[in-house]
């Protein structure tokens, strides 16, 4: 689930609904239920204008309850089936969505790393 709340995120509201009609997980179904409902929400109860006006600001999953079931096996043996469910939110903001960031090098996040090594001070020293 996860994995296509993070795929979604900054998307519009229509390019992410083209995007999970043709993926083929379990979560892209609940997914766009989700993004519907949420879209029609938008325009009926926050006033927004044209409801194809909106992009996805913010897109993640939680953990949710899990169930612990049994299941029988031959022999009187048993094991334990874990029914695992998750919770997902979506933001939605009005607007055209903002261009992608460039994609950080690893060059570029050692130069920040030993920057904050050069910043930092050591307390109740001299």
């Amino acid at each position: 689930m996860w994995y296509l709340a993070k795929l979604i995120k900054g998307m519009s509201i229509d390019q992410a609904l083209a995007q999970l009609e043709f993926n083929d997980k379990k979560g892209a179904k609940v997914i766009k239920e989700v993004l519907l409902e949420a879209q029609e929400m938008a325009v009926r109860d926050h006033n927004v204008e044209f409801k194809s006006n909106l992009y996805i600001a913010d897109s993640f999953s939680g953990k949710g309850h899990y169930l612990k079931r049994i299941r029988y096996h031959g022999r009187g043996m048993f094991g334990i089936m874990e029914k695992v469910k998750c919770h997902y939110f979506v933001k939605l903001v009005e607007g055209p969505p903002p261009p992608p960031e460039a994609p950080r090098t690893g060059f570029d996040q050692a130069k920040e790393y030993v920057q904050e090594l050069r910043n930092r001070t050591i307390i109740h020293t001299l």
